[in-house]
C-alpha cells in the first residue's frame, strides 16, 4: 500500500496538508477562546459565562429584594441550560460578580462567605445563597423589550441573549481581566457618575480629545480606594492607547498618642493587595531566608532587616471587613515618612497596574481600544438598544390599541353582537364580516366577558386609549427623529448614574514613586568606619573612636578610620583608579573584627585599594595622579551601585594615584615634586569632570620626576611639606611660587652651582 500523499490537495481521499489543518484547527480554537471564554463585550462589559448566570438568574426570579436561593441551584440552572462546562468555573465566575473587593460595582448580592480580601476563599456553594443586586438592574431590564438578539442554547432548547441591554457602559464600571490565546485583558473600574459625564459629553461632541474626557474621567477608581499616584501624562496615555501601567498606593494616617507617641494606620490598599499580603511581606524582611542555593542571607537581604528591625515595632490588623493595619515604630524619633517610604519599597503597599483595554468590539472583533473609541462604539449600541425598545414598545402598544378599537366598537354595538354571537354558528368569522374586524379583535370580543362592556367599562377604555396614542405619538416622535433618540437616550443615562452612583474612592494625587535606595531609610547617627590593611571592615557608634583601642588581627593593621554617619556612603578606589561604593549603614557593627570587605565588592583586574572616602554627594574633591594630571568631581560622581564598581581615574602607564583632597573655602592649590619645586595656582583653573576621567596636566614635571605634595591654600599663605619637614610660606615668599596651571614652578632650596647666594626656604 502507497502512503497517502498529505501535501495533494487533489487526491481522491480528500487529505489536506497536516500544516495547513493543524493551523485551521488552532486558529479556530483560538477564536472560541478568544470570543466564547476569555474577552469581554464593550456592549454589555461581560464575559459569556457572566452573561449567563445574569440571565439565568433573571429568568429564575432572583431579582434584588426577594428571597436569595442556594447557590448550587443557580450554578445548576447555569450549567443545565447555558453554559456546559465545569461547576467550579461557573461557582468562581459568581462569586466575582458579587464580590465588593473585586468589583466596583457587584452585580450579585451574596449571602455567606464570598471570600476575602485577604485571598481567602469562598465556601462551597452548598452554603452561600445569592440573587442578583440592584445595580444588576442595569443590564437586566430590559432584556424583554426586543432591545437584543437571542440565540439557541447549546443545545437548541433554549434561547439566551447574545448580548445584555446595558443602560451604562459597564465594561468601564467595573472592569475585566482575561488571558485569550495570544491575546489577553486588563480592565479597570472606573467612577458611574464620572463615565456617565464622559458619554454625555462624547454624545455632544463626537469629535472630543481623551485630554477633554479626563476631565470627567480624571483616572479609574478602584472598589477598595486607594491612592493613584502616576502623572496626569502617563493616564492621559494610558486612556489614549488603551494601554499602559498606572502605580498605586496604600493610603494611611498618623495616628498621635500619649506621650508624644505615635502610629500608623493603613485604612486603604492597592487593589488586589490584601491585609495578609502585606504582613507576610513584612515578616518575610524582618526574618529574611536565603536565597536559592545559598547558606546565608547576603547583605542586600541584612541591610534591609537592619534598616526594618530598626524602624517597626509591631505590625498587627484590627480589622476582619475593612482594612485596618496598625504600624508601631520603635521609637517615635523616627519621622513616619521614612519608616512609610521604606515600607513601601519593600512591600505591595506601592505597586504598579497593568492596563490593557482589549474587547470584543461591536463588530465582533478583538481589538485594544482608547477610552474615546470605547464610549463612542457603547453609544452607538446604546442608541441602537433604546431604538429598539421603543420600537417594541410602539408595536405592542399599536396593538393594545388595536384591540381596545375593537373593544370600543363591541361596546358601542353590544346588543347586535350579543345578537350575531347567539345566532351564528361560525361567531367570530360573523362578527369580523358584521363590523368590520380583524382576527385578532373578534377573538378578544368572544374570550371578554359582558360585564367587561358595561357602562363604565365604556369611560375606561376610552381614557386608555387617549392614553396609548399619546404615548404611541411620543414613541414615533422618538423613532422618527435622531436628536429626540439622542435627547432620551442621555436624559436616562443622567438618571441611571445618579440613582445608582456614588463619590469616588480612589484618591487621585501624583507624586514620586517611592526609590529602592537604602540610605533614605537609615536613620542618621554617628559611625565610624574601620578598615583593615589585610581588608576587613566593621562599624562603631559615634565618633572619637581610640585608635589605641581598636584590635587588629595578627599580622593587620589599620587602612583606615573614616568618621562619618550612617546615611552617608563610603568610597573606596582602587590602584587602577576604579571605584566602588556602599552605604555606611551597610557595614555591621560589633567588637569582633567585622566581615571581608570582598563580600561587599568585587575588586577588578587584582588592584589593591589605595584610598578611603566619605561624605555628602555634593562634597567635591581634588584627584590627581603621580605624573602631575588632574581634575575635580563631586563626591555623587564616584558612587557606583554594582558590587564590581565603576572606571573613574585614567592613570597612565607607570603612574599612581595620591591621595584626594577634599576641597574647602581655599582659593588656590600648592603642588610640590620630587624636584623639589613648588607651583601655586587658583583652583579655578582645574576642569571639573563630573564622571572622572584623566584630567589635564596640573604641573610640567619631567619624566624622572614625580607630583609628591597636593595642599590647599589661600594664596597668601601655605603649608609645605617636603623631605618629611613642613614649612610656612607666606607674603613675598609665596608669590613668586604663583604662577599659571601646567607651568614648571620654582625651586624650593637654591641649586648650589647655579644660585649660590639663595637662601634655602626649609
Amino acid at each position: 500500500m502507497e502512503p497517502l500523499n498529505m501535501l495533494d490537495e487533489n487526491n481522491e481521499n480528500g487529505a489536506v496538508a497536516i500544516g495547513e489543518y493543524a493551523e485551521e484547527a488552532y486558529l479556530a480554537y483560538a477564536v472560541s477562546v478568544v470570543k466564547g471564554r476569555a474577552l469581554p463585550s464593550v456592549e454589555d462589559g461581560q464575559k459569556p459565562v457572566q452573561r449567563r448566570i445574569l440571565y439565568a438568574m433573571k429568568e429564575m426570579g432572583l431579582v434584588a429584594g426577594v428571597k436569595p436561593v442556594k447557590s448550587a441551584r443557580v450554578v445548576g440552572n447555569v450549567l443545565g441550560m447555558y453554559h456546559p462546562h465545569g461547576d467550579s468555573s461557573a461557582y468562581e465566575a459568581a462569586v466575582r460578580l458579587a464580590q465588593d473587593f473585586t468589583l466596583r460595582y457587584p452585580l450579585i448580592d451574596g449571602q455567606g462567605n464570598f471570600g476575602s480580601r485577604d485571598g481567602d476563599g469562598a465556601a462551597a456553594m452548598r452554603y452561600t445563597e445569592m440573587r442578583l443586586s440592584p445595580i444588576a438592574d442595569l443590564l437586566l431590564s430590559e432584556i424583554d423589550r426586543g432591545t437584543v438578539d437571542f440565540q439557541s442554547n447549546y443545545d437548541g432548547a433554549f434561547q439566551e441573549p447574545v448580548m445584555l441591554p446595558a443602560r451604562l457602559p459597564m465594561m468601564l464600571l467595573n472592569g475585566a481581566s482575561g488571558i485569550a490565546v495570544g491575546m489577553a485583558t486588563e480592565m479597570i473600574p472606573h467612577n458611574m457618575r464620572e463615565i456617565a459625564n464622559a458619554v454625555l459629553h462624547v454624545m455632544d461632541n463626537p469629535d472630543c480629545t481623551t485630554q477633554e474626557l479626563m476631565v470627567h474621567v480624571p483616572g479609574p477608581d478602584f472598589p477598595g480606594g486607594g491612592q493613584l499616584i502616576s502623572q496626569t501624562s502617563d493616564i492621559h496615555t494610558t486612556y489614549e492607547t488603551g494601554r499602559g501601567s498606572l502605580r498605586l498606593r496604600a493610603r494611611w494616617v498618623v495616628e498621635p498618642m500619649a506621650r508624644g507617641q505615635w502610629r500608623i494606620i493603613i485604612n486603604e490598599l492597592p487593589h488586589g493587595v490584601s491585609v495578609e499580603t502585606v504582613m507576610a511581606e513584612i515578616e518575610a524582611i524582618s526574618n529574611p531566608k536565603p536565597k536559592k542555593d545559598k547558606k546565608t542571607i547576603d547583605q542586600d537581604q541584612l541591610l534591609v532587616k537592619q534598616s526594618v528591625l530598626s524602624m517597626l515595632d509591631s505590625v498587627k490588623s484590627e480589622g476582619k471587613k475593612d482594612v485596618r493595619l496598625i504600624l508601631e515604630p520603635k521609637t517615635s524619633k523616627i519621622p513616619s515618612e521614612e519608616l512609610m517610604a521604606f515600607l513601601l519599597v519593600h512591600t505591595s503597599m506601592e505597586v504598579s497596574c497593568p492596563v490593557n483595554m482589549v474587547m470584543i468590539g461591536t463588530d465582533g472583533r478583538p481589538a485594544q481600544k482608547g477610552l474615546v473609541k470605547i464610549l463612542k462604539e457603547w453609544i452607538e449600541f446604546r442608541l441602537n438598544v433604546v431604538k429598539r425598545r421603543s420600537q417594541f414598545d410602539l408595536d405592542k402598544i399599536n396593538r393594545r390599541i388595536h384591540i381596545l378599537d375593537g373593544r370600543l366598537i363591541a361596546f358601542l354595538h353590544i346588543d347586535e353582537i350579543i345578537k350575531v354571537i347567539r345566532n351564528s354558528d361560525d361567531p367570530k368569522a360573523d362578527l369580523i364580516a358584521a363590523f368590520n374586524l380583524s382576527d385578532i379583535q373578534a377573538e378578544d370580543i368572544l374570550e371578554i366577558r359582558l360585564r367587561q362592556l358595561a357602562r363604565l367599562e365604556g369611560f375606561k377604555i376610552e381614557r386608555e386609549l387617549k392614553e396609548l396614542r399619546e404615548e404611541a405619538g411620543k414613541l414615533e416622535a422618538i423613532l422618527g427623529s435622531e436628536t429626540k433618540l439622542r435627547k432620551l437616550t442621555a436624559k436616562e443615562i443622567k438618571q441611571d448614574a445618579e440613582k445608582y452612583g456614588d463619590d469616588r474612592r480612589t484618591l487621585i494625587e501624583p507624586v514620586e514613586r517611592a526609590q529602592g535606595g537604602q540610605k533614605a531609610f537609615v536613620v542618621d547617627e554617628a559611625v565610624t568606619i574601620i578598615l583593615s590593611k589585610n581588608g576587613w571592615i566593621r562599624a562603631r557608634q559615634g565618633h572619637g573612636v581610640d585608635r589605641e583601642s581598636i584590635a587588629w588581627k595578627a599580622g593587620d593593621g589599620e587602612f583606615a578610620v573614616l568618621e562619618t554617619r550612617t546615611i552617608l556612603p563610603i568610597i573606596l578606589m582602587d590602584s587602577n583608579g576604579r571605584c566602588y561604593s556602599f552605604d555606611a549603614s551597610s557595614v555591621p557593627g560589633g567588637k569582633g573584627d567585622g566581615i571581608p570587605v570582598s563580600s561587599i565588592i568585587e575588586l577588578q583586574n587584582g588592584a589593591k585599594l589605595l584610598h578611603a572616602l566619605s561624605g555628602k554627594d555634593e562634597d567635591k574633591y581634588l584627584f590627581t595622579t603621580s605624573n602631575s594630571y588632574g581634575f575635580i568631581a563631586p563626591l555623587k560622581g564616584l558612587i557606583a551601585r554594582p558590587k564590581a564598581g565603576k572606571a573613574f581615574m585614567k592613570p597612565e602607564e607607570g603612574a599612581s594615584i595620591n591621595p584626594p583632597v577634599k576641597l574647602d573655602v581655599s582659593t588656590h592649590i600648592a603642588l610640590t615634586s620630587s624636584e623639589q619645586k613648588l607651583l601655586v595656582f587658583l583652583i579655578s583653573e582645574i576642569n571639573e569632570y563630573p564622571n572622572g576621567g584623566r584630567g589635564v596636566r596640573m604641573m610640567d614635571i619631567p619624566e624622572k620626576y614625580s607630583l609628591l605634595g597636593v595642599e590647599l591654600c589661600d594664596g597668601l599663605s601655605a603649608n609645605i611639606t617636603i623631605k618629611g619637614k613642613t614649612k610656612t610660606i607666606s607674603g613675598d615668599d609665596l608669590a613668586k611660587f604663583v604662577q599659571k596651571r601646567a607651568k614648571k614652578g620654582s625651586l624650593l632650596i637654591a641649586n648650589k652651582n647655579t644660585q649660590p647666594r639663595q637662601r634655602s626656604l626649609l
